[in-house]
């Protein structure tokens, strides 16, 4: 790989870096090519960008964007794949789902949403995450909640005082 080309990664890199929130980085070493296209092929449906990235070139990229990327320049050993998506808890359930089949591949790191998580320990915590649209549906339905009640209160208490006024009546 020539200078300009190691220039060019390392741009692209940056960008990348610098336009999402959202970043994995794992070790998918020891994985076969059926099992590697496989995970492929999965983070291809869940949305998510995988690509193999050379450990110098990435903490270059880590280096020359304006994030702080606290430890993880520090992790980048070994074999490195960049995990990168919109949304911030996907890569982690991928991961942990195909896991069930094999104990590959391992989280190394990840920042999300300016908070920088190192080691496969982090995985339970990274899928606890929830998703932006997670949360506006549980703020919907908080707030939905009590408009219900009072509308069943409602509802409930006016047959309840018809039914007196009508046995009232009868008698």
């Amino acid at each position: 790989m020539t200078r300009e080309e190691k220039a060019t990664v390392i741009q692209d890199l940056t960008a990348q870096l610098a336009d999402n929130s959202t970043i994995y980085l794992a070790d998918i070493s020891g994985l076969d090519a059926v099992a590697t296209s496989a995970l492929r092929r999965a983070c291809f449906k869940a949305n998510i960008k995988l690509s193999v990235v050379k450990n110098t070139l990435l903490a270059k990229a880590m280096e020359a964007s304006e994030k702080e990327f606290g430890e993880l320049p520090e992790i980048l050993k070994g074999n490195t794949s960049l995990m990168i998506s919109e949304t911030s808890n996907a890569p982690a359930k991928l991961i942990k789902s195909f896991r069930k089949k094999t104990n590959i591949p391992l989280l190394k790191g990840a920042f999300v949403q300016e908070a920088i998580y190192v080691g496969d320990e982090n995985l339970d915590a990274l899928v606890d995450i929830k998703s932006k649209e997670e949360m506006i549906g549980e703020i919907i339905g908080l707030l939905q909640s009590p408009a219900k009640n009072v509308i069943s209160g409602l509802k409930s208490g006016g047959g309840k005082l018809a039914g007196i006024l009508k046995t009232l009546s009868e008698k």
